[in-house]
């Protein structure tokens, strides 16, 4: 692949991203990834090219050919079109089996449209998917999380800054487990929130914003129903 041929993949990479609106750190974890690795094959050019699994997975996700993110002509890729020869315009078609990823290696996770304030609160919402968020099954697997456990929702407010922000995607684990310190998503008052929990005097639970500006609340633990703990965050830099 030459230097134009990757120049022009980094390129329509944005593009695709920007006209679904996804971020290239949500991009990143669909494919197992960390969340800075497309940032910096956009920018830095490293990787210099996109490994065969990953660009596969995101032509799927964007409904485009291969050739689109990098990839060189397939021996089996079919040519349409009139005029073939000299002068001729033709058409690259991938065909289909070279597009599609094997569906057992992914995990489609619901996007809920109810947010996790991080700010003054939202109240609980109907959770009906707004859509979904692929994630490798072989990175779920090693994180020990269970797909059906799993849901994508949206951050609002500035209360976990500079943790979390406004905007930011987070994947909820919602398997029942005792409580241990960490991100949070709960229901408080009929409020969704999400916040830093720890374990306080008494039976309580300290529930704590990132961002100093906002206080620290500690409550009876009973008082607090725990949704849902945090395990990745994805957003826009």
């Amino acid at each position: 692949m030459d230097a134009e041929t990757e120049a022009g993949a980094r390129s329509r990479l944005v593009t695709l991203a920007g006209a679904r609106g996804v971020s290239l750190a949500a991009l990143s974890g669909l494919i197992g990834r960390n969340t800075t690795y497309l940032q910096q094959f956009v920018r830095k050019g490293s990787p210099r090219k996109l490994e065969e699994n990953d660009r596969k997975t995101l032509a799927q996700f964007f409904g485009v050919a291969e050739s689109e993110l990098g990839a060189g002509l397939r021996e089996d890729a079919v040519v349409t079109g009139q005029g073939q020869g000299q002068g001729g315009q033709g058409m690259i078609r991938s065909p289909l089996p070279g597009v599609r990823a094997s569906l057992a290696e992914w995990a489609d996770i619901p996007r809920l449209p109810l947010g996790a304030s991080a700010g003054p609160g939202a109240h609980a919402a109907e959770e009906i998917p707004s859509g979904r968020l692929r994630f490798s099954n072989r990175w779920l697997k090693a994180q020990g999380l269970e797909p059906g456990m799993l849901s994508v929702i949206e951050v609002e407010g500035d209360s976990m800054e500079p943790t979390l922000r406004d905007g930011d995607e987070i994947l909820v684990d919602r398997t029942p487990r005792p409580t241990r310190a960490g991100i949070h998503v709960i229901r408080l008052d009929d409020v969704l929130l999400v916040k830093r929990l720890e374990s306080g005097p008494g039976g309580t639970l300290r529930i704590i914003s990132d961002n100093t500006a906002y206080p620290r609340m500690e409550r009876p633990m009973q008082d607090v129903d725990v949704l849902g703990r945090v395990v990745w965050k994805g957003g826009r830099l």
